[in-house]
């Protein structure tokens, strides 16, 4: 079992920043693909960014793309979220996921039901 903690999150204005992290223990997998989720009221949880761990392939939702950086820092098991120009309609949960085995790929980076592993989730409110 591989066991997720989220920190980080918060309440900011438009045009501000935020970080998120997520700390993973447990087993712990030659291969993953490690990275994060959002649901916003009355949406999908629809993916934002992963991170091949350790070996740092990334993909992002083009919703973010520009804004959001996703890394790692491997002795901590831990990916980061970095956030800037944020958007009220970035508002939602943010959730800290991991596919075991196998590093991520464009082709699927984003399907709910390939990730094993889910975090509690960390909530971001940014408001106009």
């Amino acid at each position: 079992q591989v066991q997720l903690v989220e920190s980080g999150g918060g309440s900011v204005q438009a045009g501000g920043s935020l970080r998120v992290s997520c700390a993973a223990s447990g087993r712990t997998y030659r291969s993953m693909c490690m990275g994060w989720f959002r649901k916003a009221p009355g949406k999908e949880r629809e993916g934002v960014a992963v991170i091949s761990f350790g070996v740092g392939t990334t993909y992002y939702a083009d919703s973010v793309k520009g804004r959001f950086t996703i890394s790692q820092d491997n002795a901590k098991i831990t990916v980061y979220l970095e956030m800037n120009s944020l958007k009220p309609e970035d508002t939602a949960m943010y959730y800290c996921a991991i596919d075991p085995g196998l590093n991520c790929s464009d082709l699927y980076w984003a399907r709910r039901s390939r990730y094993d592993f889910w975090g509690q989730g960390t909530q971001v409110t940014v408001s106009s």
